[in-house]
């Protein structure tokens, strides 16, 4: 038994190089994967916030925040949109244990267009 343990030792070695690559590839994976799906919910975000102040359509979980103005024709409305995506998990648990969630939480912002 000894003799064919003592015949695989390349194959061991082999292993304890690789597992350590295979995880650090998958977090290198993981992180981009993130970082690329943020940038585009980001960009929806700033779409869906652009489409729907030039329409006036307002959901229930977006906010408008009325900005005063001295001159009394001005009155500037800015809607902000948010959009929540929960992230695919390639190693499990990577993400707990650092303390975040799964998840991607961005917002978009417009000035909404004055309805007359």
């Amino acid at each position: 038994m000894l003799k064919l343990l003592r015949k695989d030792s390349g194959n061991v070695e082999s292993a304890m190089v690789l597992i350590p690559l295979l995880i650090l590839f998958l977090i290198g994976i993981e992180l981009i994967i993130a970082t690329n799906l943020r940038n585009a919910d980001a960009a929806i975000a700033q779409g869906e916030a652009s489409r729907r102040a030039i329409t006036g359509e307002i959901y229930a979980n977006d906010q408008v925040i009325e900005l005063n103005s001295h001159d009394r024709f001005t009155h500037i409305r800015v809607l902000i949109t948010q959009r929540h995506t929960t992230l695919p998990r390639i190693v499990p648990g990577l993400i707990e244990l650092f303390g975040g969630s799964p998840s991607t939480d961005v917002r978009g912002a417009a000035i909404m267009e004055p309805t007359n």
